[in-house]
């Protein structure tokens, strides 16, 4: 029995957003820890900045990226 179409959400449309400087298109919307992981980028080493605010680590699972957010990404670089 063949199975019945699966609508579609807002949850799986795919949005724009400007990722340090330049358009990058996602699946669809996520919170800062998901994309993140999206990207592959461990999130313990960066700082995260989100439509010109700086985001707390404990919060990125919270704060949504959405349809035209700016998102600025800083990894952390040590040296002496």
């Amino acid at each position: 029995m063949p199975r019945p179409p699966r609508a579609v959400t807002l949850s799986d449309v795919p949005i724009r957003i400007m990722l340090n400087g330049d358009p990058h298109e996602l699946p669809r919307p996520m919170t800062i820890a998901e994309l993140l992981e999206h990207l592959s980028i461990d999130g313990r080493r960066v700082a995260v900045e989100h439509n010109e605010v700086v985001i707390r680590r404990a919060r990125y699972p919270e704060v949504h990226v959405d349809e035209g957010d700016v998102v600025e990404i800083v990894n952390f670089v040590g040296g002496g």
